[in-house]
């Protein structure tokens, strides 16, 4: 049976949202961001924080784990805490609502308003509104909110999930004001749509209507150039009022290459007097996933292609701005993405404005990761966080997909929490109560088998070349498991890479080391799982990128897949990486610089023209003589041409059907000392270039015997501090990969637990080599630094300001 799905998809915001209210307003929203207290205390009565003179001055977003996930001490603070804000009012409009609206806090919530408890949330990744109207005055009000993230079993995700669960008002607040009389949620479809028309169903829902009669919905349609399209009028009989508007012609589609966005404006009047009114934003787009086949968006085939992302960054954890967010998304679009799965949860709703307005597909997903079935109190949390997510998300263009969980069986919760029956049970629930909510989306799970039957598209588990086997074998895989599944899509994929780690002879498809006697210390064996034996070199994770993008980019019926994961990120679960409790299968490091393997992706779905020589992190190399090295340079132009120390080594052509680069591969012969090269290419007229300067030796490093310090003053007026291992002749020890640990001892602080290649305080060499970022503070005291490990027990340097 052909699944199709045509879509009216909108995203919501009020009217009149400026920062401050205006008087006479129909309804406000302000952003109450600034100047909170916060309380660092477990309690649960407010009572004991009332009087308490230990409040400190934030701003929101906050969490209290902005750090300690990352600080390479075990664990992290699961605790409560409270939040303090005055709101000063003028006066009590007893014709309007008061209320609250947080984005998201983390992952229960109480709120007080002047002694009284006014309302709670249960879930840390969804928005909630809590109404103040009741509790209000004249003058000044406190308003409290405790945030919990504590172990609890009965809240999704469960604690045994590969991220952190960060605590705290991790998004932003706002205090909104409505008539009492009010447009409440509105909800929009498209029975049609077409290239040559479009219809438009508004379902609105009114709030505090038996307090009026007479009553009117109007709803305004407007294209992009502000041009009025169609509008409709319903005079309103029942709490809930659809205005349909038919046979829209030639409507602008939303499309990837296109996001268009008219605009709808739903007005209410009582007595033919205006009293409210909502803008929204409207996308007119249809797609399919093809039986055992390709994605089609608008009637056109699309292959989807993808990253995932998880909602944190160095320094603040999942309390990014909104600033931070859109630049996440942006940096996909760049990469020439047009799907991102938002991986384990929710997200931001900036990320979703930023998704319907760059052209970004999207899988949305419930926070259902790992921890099997839970009980009564667990099933009952769990619908109410699926129907919030689609009560909330349901109007943008971006989202295709409500994914109901991930590796949901894994490490049960509960005791039975693995049957399977039971499960499935629970999972044919969600899974009709996602179509109940919302008939014009497909459900999806990954890696869950028992279950692929029940939802629509279906994401096995295939990380050829990482947890098993050799990437050579992804062709393999999905052929496999596209008859298999109705609607087969590959969902993560990718591996683990530290940031300026590079060798001469990474790993092949096949598992093995070609042994040259210039190797990095690593046995020469098949390689079963390269995650747990493999040298976690950039250069590997290249090579597995550009094999996984060769085979997609050329197969015509592939739906599309979904890299893991686009920005390192925080986990509980890995203390031991080089980096410790960070996941590295990022394309970009937890401050968003890219890695090479980002330009790998860019150099095959990007349409801006760029060159890339990999890579900028490997300008220190060594080898035999006359022993020629293959350069890869990645990039999306035609033709490229290489240039050595100021000779032309050719002109080739671009073929994603070659492997590696796409045939943008070059025999150099490096000289000994420094080496310039150069590449470069004609389009248009444009010059396109790239230039990496390597140095070279002939002369192969011993083992080390000493680490160095040095320090370079960066832009920002701190230090970057470098430790380099050493052999007894005072050469860089390039296949050096140890942990070494730093410390600044006085006249400033080290920037540590950031997760970052210079931002971390224990870290595993690159090449022989690690940074760290100083931060002198204001004293006349020099800088007093150090780095050991096991094997050196100590190197200081000073550094004077």
């Amino acid at each position: 049976m052909k699944l199709k799905c045509i879509i009216f998809c909108v995203a919501l915001f009020l009217l009149n949202c400026a920062q401050k209210p205006e008087e006479g307003a129909l309804r406000t929203k302000e952003n109450i961001n600034k100047e909170w207290s916060y309380l660092e205390n477990p309690t649960h009565e407010i009572t004991d924080v009332e009087n308490n003179v230990d409040w400190v001055t934030i701003d929101l977003p906050h969490t209290w784990n902005n750090e300690d996930p990352t600080d390479n001490v075990a664990g992290y603070r699961r605790s409560g805490s409270w939040y303090k804000k005055e709101l000063e009012l003028d006066g009590i409009n007893p014709d309007k609502r008061y209320l609250l609206y947080f984005e998201g806090a983390n992952i229960t919530t109480k709120v007080y308003v002047n002694g009284s408890e006014v309302g709670g949330h249960i879930g840390g990744y969804i928005g909630f509104e809590i109404d103040l109207s009741e509790h209000l005055k004249k003058g000044k009000n406190n308003v409290y909110v405790r945030v919990d993230n504590s172990y609890n079993r009965d809240i999704i995700p469960s604690q045994k999930s590969d991220f952190f669960i960060y605590g705290g008002i991790t998004r932003d607040v706002w205090l909104i004001t409505k008539p009492k009389i009010s447009i409440g949620n509105v909800k929009l479809t498209t029975p049609d749509v077409s290239q040559e028309r479009a219809s438009l169903q508004i379902e609105i829902l009114l709030e505090g209507m038996e307090q009026a009669s007479d009553l009117k919905l109007t709803a305004v349609l407007k294209n992009q150039e502000g041009e009025v399209v169609m509008s409709k009028s319903e005079n309103v009989t029942s709490g809930t009022t659809t205005i349909a508007i038919n046979d829209i012609q030639d409507p602008q589609l939303w499309d990837i290459s296109d996001p268009n966005l008219y605009e709808v404006t739903v007005s209410l009047s009582n007595n033919e007097e205006i009293i409210d009114e909502v803008l929204e934003k409207v996308g007119f787009r249809w797609f399919e996933f093809k039986k055992n086949g390709p994605f089609y968006l608008n009637g056109k085939r699309v292959l989807l292609r993808g990253t995932h992302r998880h909602e944190e960054h160095a320094g603040v954890g999942a309390a990014m701005s909104n600033q931070q967010h859109r630049k996440d998304m942006e940096q996909i679009k760049e990469m020439g993405a047009n799907f991102v799965r938002l991986a384990h949860y929710p997200q931001d709703p900036e990320v979703y404005k930023a998704c319907d307005e760059l052209g970004l597909l999207v899988w949305d997903e419930l926070p259902w990761c790992r921890g099997g079935l839970g009980e009564e109190k667990w099933q009952e949390n769990t619908k109410n966080m699926l129907t919030e997510i689609i009560d909330q998300n349901f109007n943008h263009p971006s989202i295709i997909i409500w994914s109901l969980g991930n590796e949901m069986y894994w490490l049960p919760d509960f005791e039975g929490g693995g049957d399977i029956k039971k499960m499935n049970t629970f999972l044919n629930e969600l899974n009709t109560l996602a179509h109940k909510l919302d008939p014009t989306r497909k459900t999806a799970i990954r890696k869950y088998y028992e279950g692929a039957d029940i939802v629509d598209v279906f994401s096995p588990s295939i990380w050829s070349g990482w947890y098993s086997g050799s990437y050579k074998s992804y062709q393999k895989a999905i052929e496999t498991y596209k008859p298999q599944y109705n609607h087969f899509l590959h969902a993560e994929y990718g591996g683990s890479s530290h940031v300026g780690r590079h060798s001469e002879n990474p790993i092949t498809g096949e598992g093995i080391i070609k042994s040259e006697g210039w190797e990095e210390a690593i046995v020469q064996t098949k390689v079963a799982n390269i995650a747990k034996i493999g040298d976690w070199s950039e250069n590997y994770i290249v090579d597995l990128f550009d094999w996984h993008l060769r085979i997609t980019e050329t197969d015509s019926t592939f739906v599309g897949n979904a890299q893991w994961a686009f920005k390192d990120f925080g986990t509980p679960l890995r203390p031991e990486n080089d980096i410790p409790y960070m996941n590295q299968k990022g394309l970009v490091d937890r401050n968003g610089k890219p890695k090479d393997a980002y330009y790998v992706f860019k150099s095959y779905w990007s349409e801006d023209p760029f060159i890339y020589i990999e890579s900028e992190t490997w300008t220190e190399r060594q080898g035999p003589k006359g022993k020629p090295r293959s350069i890869n340079v990645f990039s999306n132009c035609d033709e490229v041409n290489l240039i050595h120390n100021g000779k032309e080594l050719g002109k080739k052509m671009k073929d994603i059907t070659k492997f590696p680069a796409s045939g943008l591969v070059w025999e150099v012969d490096f000289e000994e000392g420094d080496n310039q090269l150069i590449a470069v290419s004609e389009m248009a007229g444009n010059t396109i270039s790239d230039t990496l300067n390597i140095s070279y030796r002939y002369t192969k490093n011993g083992s080390a015997k000493e680490l160095l310090l040095s320090s370079s003053k960066l832009k920002n007026g701190n230090f970057l501090l470098t430790a380099m291992a050493v052999d007894e002749n005072g050469l860089r020890c390039l296949d050096y990969e140890d942990k070494v640990y730093f410390q600044c001892l006085e006249g400033g602080k080290a920037l540590k637990n950031q997760g970052t290649p210079t931002g971390s305080e224990v870290i595993g060499m690159a090449n022989g080599q690690a940074s760290i970022e100083i931060i002198p503070d204001n004293t006349e005291i020099d800088l007093t630094v150090m780095v050991l490990n096991q094997n050196f027990k100590g190197t200081y340097l000073t550094i004077e300001k």
